[in-house]
């Protein structure tokens, strides 16, 4: 056994809904997020499904389903890169969009209809009541509340802040 100390990944929640035109438009600082840090920065989809979103519930399954089948990412950047088509087509958009990637667009639609990954979606939701989310996109890193839903102007510069102090006290 090693006298090491363990040293821990930070995380950085983000808390999302995949209908949600301000999640799409967080959606680059993701991905900048996620190029600047690799794998020093645990980049988490947390689920916030909102009422006004009648999409957002089955959206959030269909995430889960596509992160069983290894696509997690590539689903979750396919559908908010359409939100508009998620609005006028609803659940069957997210069937297609599991068929474009090449996914099992089978299990996806029985995934809906049988509900296998509602406690998931549940569990984020109640999770992030708890500890103050009201809106998307919200990040939570380093036990620090960063809501976007209002105004994302400044957010990513503030989560590299955080994430940097994280990341040199880790060493």
């Amino acid at each position: 056994m090693s006298d090491l100390p363990t040293v821990r990944t930070p995380v950085l929640d983000v808390w999302c809904e995949l209908q949600c035109p301000d999640c799409a438009t967080a959606l680059d600082d993701v991905r900048a997020l996620r190029a600047r840090y690799g794998d020093r920065l645990e980049v988490r989809l947390r689920h916030f499904p909102l009422e006004k979103h009648k999409h957002a519930f089955a959206a959030a399954q269909a995430a889960e389903e596509a992160v069983e089948q290894g696509r997690g990412w590539d689903y979750i950047e396919a559908v908010l890169g359409r939100v508009a088509e998620l609005d006028r087509k609803g659940e069957p958009f997210l069937v297609e969009v599991a068929a474009e990637l090449g996914l099992d667009a089978e299990e996806f639609d029985t995934a809906l209809i049988d509900g296998r990954h509602i406690l998931i979606v549940d569990a984020d939701q109640a999770e992030g009541k708890a500890i103050g989310v009201t809106g998307t996109p919200t990040y939570v890193i380093g036990g620090e509340l960063l809501d976007g839903g209002k105004s994302q102007d400044g957010l990513r510069a503030r989560v590299e802040e955080i994430a940097d102090r994280l990341l040199a006290g880790a060493e």
